[in-house]
């Protein structure tokens, strides 16, 4: 039993560096021609056009405008969500309300991206009429429906992990529900709350089917959430097709792009292991 449990560990760590060594192989191979400054601070990404360029800012910008317009919906709605299922809702109301919730994490993230192309971008129109058909402003709504789940439910887990003495000492000081959930719970319960926010933030870095359908494939910078925007994990998408041969430049920004969302979240991960560790309360 105990050895099975160790071929699993190290068949775990074997696929770890094995991704790891294929994405820096060609990695290196890309940065042989392209220099690393025109690569991270290039703000033009046209590695099929004429004039080819490879900065890679656009796909960075498009990537960042989804995951923080996804947080602004999925992080706010979540907690306000735990908060009702951990404090406030009756067991009968939970047991119907948290397994409805948690549904949505099973939905195919392809659907969601149809979802955003019939349903969120025609609203978006019929608000805004500038909104162009492919906009980052219906793929941050899609995907922040689709982390919302995984907000919902670890924030819950994290509050109800509270001990049941912290509110009690709070109600005997004359706190209101509110003031204990706000100023005693939530604070408490913080540590496992951040954790669900990098991982809701990570998940969303790392959507593709959802951005690829909803966002559009126009890599550029800007803030305007109304245009087509690209993200890396879509352009990844886009030259997988098989237009590319093997071996090409062109071939090698699908790992060096890879390489750099590796990167990205390999840092936000640390951080918030820094963060956790400053935050994490400790209950006998």
């Amino acid at each position: 039993m105990r050895g099975g449990l160790l071929v699993c560990a190290l068949l775990s760590i074997a696929t770890t560096i094995g991704i790891i060594a294929v994405l820096a192989s060609e990695t290196y191979s890309f940065f042989k021609h392209i220099p690393l400054f025109e690569f991270l601070f290039g703000t033009r990404w046209t590695p099929l056009l004429e004039p080819k360029s490879f900065g890679v800012l656009p796909l960075i910008n498009g990537t960042f405008l989804v995951v923080v317009g996804a947080a602004l919906v999925a992080i706010p709605v979540g907690l306000t969500a735990a908060i009702y299922l951990s404090e406030y809702a009756p067991d009968r109301v939970r047991s119907i309300l948290k397994p409805t919730l948690e549904v949505l994490a099973g939905i195919p993230t392809v659907v969601y991206g149809y979802f955003a192309l019939t349903f969120v971008t025609p609203l978006l129109q019929l608000i805004i009429p500038s909104t162009q058909v492919f906009n980052a402003a219906s793929a941050s709504v899609v995907v922040g429906i689709m982390i919302l789940p995984m907000v919902a439910s670890l924030c819950d887990d994290a509050l109800r992990a509270v001990p049941h003495s912290l509110r009690q000492g709070a109600y005997a000081l004359g706190a209101t529900s509110f003031e204990t959930t706000t100023r005693v719970v939530v604070p408490a319960a913080l540590s496992g709350v951040m954790a669900s926010f990098v991982l809701a933030v990570s998940r969303a870095m790392g959507e593709t089917m959802a951005v690829t359908l909803a966002a559009g494939a126009s890599p550029k910078m800007t803030l305007n959430v109304l245009e087509s925007i690209q993200t890396m994990t879509a352009y990844i998408v886009q030259i997988s097709l098989g237009d590319t041969p093997a071996g090409t430049i062109e071939y090698q920004t699908i790992f060096t792009v890879g390489s750099l969302l590796f990167a990205i979240t390999l840092v936000m991960n640390v951080i918030a292991n820094r963060v956790l560790r400053r935050f994490r309360e400790v209950y006998e």
